[in-house]
């Protein structure tokens, strides 16, 4: 019975070796060994075979690319102004033994080191140049960054500028500038578009009269054109119809009422023309004398 016993728990020991001996990566882990203490290898993903009591694992590592947020960071500028500034950082490592043995707390390192390289750009730089140059920022610090880093076995493979906050003070000195630049620009574009207006509507004026000009012109044209015609025609028509003397005294009775019409003509002189006219035409009206028997 004691054999059978001993049998059971040798088996089973021996199972429990077996599986402490059996690790399993995931994908994208990593693993370090140490054996009796010292480096040894790296287990990358999949099925690994280690010697128990003897071999030591380290916690898994993450090989994908990482996100970390830090808090705002007071920074002063180079004009002497407190900016709260919020920074994101993306990197990966590379190399599992560097990111273990380098440095005990990486994540801690780069905060460090991020909040450090923000004081030195930013301290360089004023508070407008410090507003409007994010992508120079940010190309400062992944530069400073990587290169500290890669003895680390980590990757910075971008920084970004989530926010940067000004004091209040200067908040509201900044928001009344921007409300006053508007004003101006807004009674500047009114200006000019009144300006504008004027002068389209001197222009629209100006067309106007000369087209009106032009149109009294040519009806003025048309009309002296009209009457020469007329007169050319009356003329013509007179020479056609050879009027005696006793039709034209007749035309020229029926003229002097027209000349005695208008509003300027307060005295008006007959001409001297006018008996022989009235002569020929009381001739020319009076009846026929018939013959004495």
């Amino acid at each position: 019975m004691e054999a059978v016993i001993v049998g059971v728990v040798a088996a089973l020991f021996a199972i429990a070796l077996v599986l402490s001996s059996v690790k399993i990566v995931p994908q994208a882990r990593a693993r370090l060994v140490e054996r009796l203490g010292r480096y040894h290898r790296t287990l990358n993903a999949g099925l690994s075979i280690v010697i128990p009591f003897i071999d030591r694992l380290t916690p898994r590592i993450d090989l994908r690319e990482q996100v970390v947020s830090f808090p705002p960071q007071p920074v002063i500028t180079e004009d002497n102004l407190v900016v709260s500034i919020d920074s994101v950082i993306y990197f990966q490592v590379t190399d599992p033994k560097a990111a273990t043995y380098e440095i005990a707390n990486y994540l801690t390192g780069i905060e460090q080191l991020t909040v450090t390289t923000l004081r030195n750009v930013i301290g360089s730089m004023d508070l407008e140049e410090t507003l409007t140059s994010r992508d120079s920022i940010n190309a400062q610090l992944r530069g400073v960054l990587d290169e500290a880093t890669g003895k680390w076995g980590i990757r910075v493979n971008r920084v970004e500028i989530k926010a940067i906050e000004p004091p209040h003070s200067v908040q509201e000195s900044m928001e009344k500038q921007m409300r006053a630049e508007r004003d101006r620009r807004a009674a500047i574009l009114t200006a000019e578009g009144e300006k504008q207006a004027a002068i389209l509507t001197a222009e629209g004026a100006k067309t106007a009269e000369i087209l009106r000009a032009e149109g009294d012109a040519q009806a003025a044209i048309l009309r002296a054109d009209g009457e020469s015609e007329a007169i050319k025609k009356v003329v013509h028509a007179i020479h056609e119809a050879k009027p005696d003397s006793h039709v034209l005294a007749y035309q020229y009775l029926q003229t002097l009422p027209e000349i005695a019409q208008g509003t300027a003509n307060k005295v008006w002189v007959i001409p001297s023309e006018f008996s022989g006219q009235v002569a020929h035409l009381a001739e020319a009206l009076r009846p026929p004398t018939t013959p004495a028997p």
